[in-house]
């Protein structure tokens, strides 16, 4: 059975503070609510009578009140009628009701709109880009998606939508990306009492444990001094002077230009985040960034380049490359052609190995030589905590200092830690 009533929703307001009145739909004791666009003091509305009292054009508002009233509930009836609320929740009757009163609303509410709404909502881009990816996934995958509903992404929709990622080759914590952001956006719509809808509630997305991405002490020796041929020599520096900046990010440091160096530190935003940063450059680094300095920017890695992903593409390659290098004979070589007899062969040291292993060694080791994992989350950037005085953030900023300072003197000099 369907119950309708007014209900002035004082849950979020403070005391005082006008509340929204609203049209309580309910079914097996679960209520959802329309607005409608009305508020009220707690003393301007009477519970039992269902009626306003002492409030400013008392009598026009409920005459507003009690058409609007009169026409939710025809539309029920009406819904009633055509047999569409048959097995709905509150939720979804509240919806089926809203887009019979205003078309428009139905289409604002459809699953891809909701979607496109929220990814546009984001503040940092890379995080859109992300969302904007997963949306190109859905529509390549179901050429349907932009009709549906929330009720219509069912648990079997998103399961053959895995299959199709896996068909595509995408390992399981990339697929992961894709259903945590589709997630977000369920979580989202019931928030906001748009569905109570929740496939998600019994699909796998946990995280499968990833491969290493770090480097042993010993073999980030190794790397440092070895005798890598010219062409791989930047590759290199620029995978050291992450390393030395505590895991920059190569969005950040490439963009990065002589106004953001202030006393000896450098002084930036995180694309990612936004959040700032400030990380004291140690003779180490200050060494890389002499040797490499660019014209407009910090550093000259990405200058000459469309953007800073194409260096990107070029350093992990190199990195790659890095190691003993032979000579083999091309067994394809037919006789009075031109191919080269030999070709060269790089044997790399370090198969996998990609510029956002700098990152996770400095934590590796940092962690390995007895740093704090609140000191490590706190460089990494991966802390929520609130700063509220500005003793507490220099505190932090010296605490990171003499933490890099640790892990480059145990990494370059075999020093090894005091307490």
């Amino acid at each position: 059975m369907i119950t309708t009533k007014l209900y002035l929703d004082t849950r979020a307001v403070k005391d005082g503070e006008p509340a929204p009145l609203k049209v309580a739909i309910t079914k097996k004791r679960q209520a959802a609510y329309i607005p409608l666009g009305v508020k009220l003091k707690k003393e301007q509305w009477d519970v039992k009578k269902q009626r306003i009292v002492d409030a400013p054009n008392k009598q026009r508002l409920e005459i507003f009140v009690k058409n609007k009233l009169v026409e939710i509930e025809n539309a029920i009836l009406e819904l009633q009628m055509k047999g569409e609320l048959t097995k709905q929740t509150s939720t979804q009757i509240k919806n089926k009701v809203v887009a019979y009163l205003d078309p428009d609303v139905k289409k604002k509410d459809l699953f891809i709109n909701r979607y496109i709404e929220y990814m546009n909502s984001r503040s940092a881009q890379r995080t859109r880009e992300i969302y904007a990816t997963t949306l190109k996934k859905m529509r390549d995958f179901d050429s349907k998606v932009d009709t549906y509903a929330f009720e219509d992404i069912s648990k079997d929709w998103l399961k053959r939508l895995d299959a199709e990622l896996v068909r595509q080759g995408l390992k399981k914590n990339s697929r992961n990306i894709h259903f945590r952001n589709i997630r977000a956006v369920f979580n989202d719509a019931i928030d906001n009492e748009i569905t109570s809808h929740y496939p998600m509630r019994t699909f796998d997305i946990n995280p499968e444990q990833t491969e290493k991405r770090s480097l042993s002490v010993d073999e980030l020796r190794t790397l440092f001094n070895y005798n890598v041929q010219p062409w791989q020599q930047k590759y290199l520096d620029y995978f050291k002077l992450t390393f030395f900046l505590i895991g920059i990010n190569p969005a950040d440091i490439l963009n990065c230009t002589d106004e953001n160096v202030v006393d000896g530190r450098l002084l930036y935003r995180r694309k990612k985040t936004g959040r700032l940063y400030s990380i004291r450059l140690e003779p180490e680094a200050i060494q890389i960034i002499n040797r490499y300095r660019g014209k407009t920017k910090l550093v000259n890695f990405s200058e000459n380049m469309r953007n800073y992903k194409q260096f990107v593409c070029k350093a992990n390659k190199g990195l790659k490359a890095i190691g003993p290098v032979t000579k083999e004979r091309n067994e394809k070589k037919k006789a009075h052609d031109f191919q080269k007899e030999y070709h060269t062969k790089h044997n790399s040291l370090f198969d996998h190995i990609s510029l956002y292993w700098a990152r996770h060694t400095w934590a590796t080791i940092a962690f390995s030589i007895g740093i704090p994992e609140e000191i490590i989350a706190e460089a990494l950037g991966h802390s929520h905590g609130n700063r509220t005085t500005a003793i507490y953030i220099d505190k932090s900023v010296a605490n990171i200092d003499a933490a890099n300072r640790k892990v480059l003197d145990y990494v370059l000099y075999k020093e090894q830690p005091k307490d």
